[in-house]
């Protein structure tokens, strides 16, 4: 059995303000995110460990299939298009990637050429090792 992903208090606190004020094209999207939030093991910000993928944390992931390797870092959707490489976790990709544990490897969500697995191979850089909590 998995341990149960982990978020930080402020991420959830702001991830439900998203969720409430979601658009109709984005409910998909938000109804896995609230499933999440429910399951996930809440944390101070202070408490997070380092291996986890919280909100504003630089990422390298790789598709397994295909070896390509992407680094994105995983923004709420206002900060897209300030943010090189961002990936919003309103988006079906970003939202899988909060909570995943470095190593770990998953179902992403389905494209055209089908499901696609990925697996965490890096975080560049999370808030929490920065001790930069209010992001």
């Amino acid at each position: 059995m998995h341990s149960p992903r982990v978020i930080n208090r402020l991420d959830v606190e702001r991830l439900q303000r998203l969720i409430d004020t979601v658009e109709q094209q984005d409910e998909a999207v938000a109804e896995a995110l609230e499933e999440f939030l429910l399951m996930a093991e809440v944390m101070d910000p202070e408490d997070m460990p380092t291996d986890v993928v919280s909100m504003n944390s630089q990422v390298r992931i790789t598709d397994i299939s295909s070896g390509e390797a992407l680094a994105r870092t995983l923004v709420y959707p206002h900060a897209l298009a300030s943010t090189p490489d961002a990936i919003s976790v309103m988006a079906p990709l970003g939202a899988s990637l909060l909570g995943r544990r470095l190593g770990e490897q998953w179902e992403g969500p389905r494209t055209a050429s089908g499901v696609r697995r990925w697996r965490l191979e890096e975080i560049l850089w999370q808030p929490e090792r920065e001790h930069e909590y209010h992001r």
